[in-house]
């Protein structure tokens, strides 16, 4: 979702689109002014990405990613969200 909507805004002020995958990047291209916690925030919703693509990071990710750790990551993405849609 972060990932599109990055991409999305991304076009909207006529910047090219790279082929990556990493929050922190896509929002630098886009022209956001990030935090130093949005940064963080987005650094670790990046790793979701890579870690369930890649067959010897599943297995970790599994073990990490408790009910509690989804509840967390979930809201704060949605803060996420919030925060670029208002951007637009």
């Amino acid at each position: 979702m972060l990932e599109k909507t990055l991409k999305s805004l991304i076009i909207k002020r006529d910047k090219e689109i790279l082929p990556l995958h990493d929050l922190v990047r896509l929002a630098s291209v886009a022209g956001l002014d990030l935090t130093e916690d949005q940064r963080a925030v987005l650094r670790e919703i990046t790793t979701f990405n890579i870690e369930a693509r890649y067959d010897d990071y599943k297995e970790q990710f599994y073990k990490k990613a408790t009910q509690k750790y989804a509840l967390i990551w979930n809201k704060k993405s949605e803060e996420v969200y919030k925060w670029i849609k208002e951007q637009v």
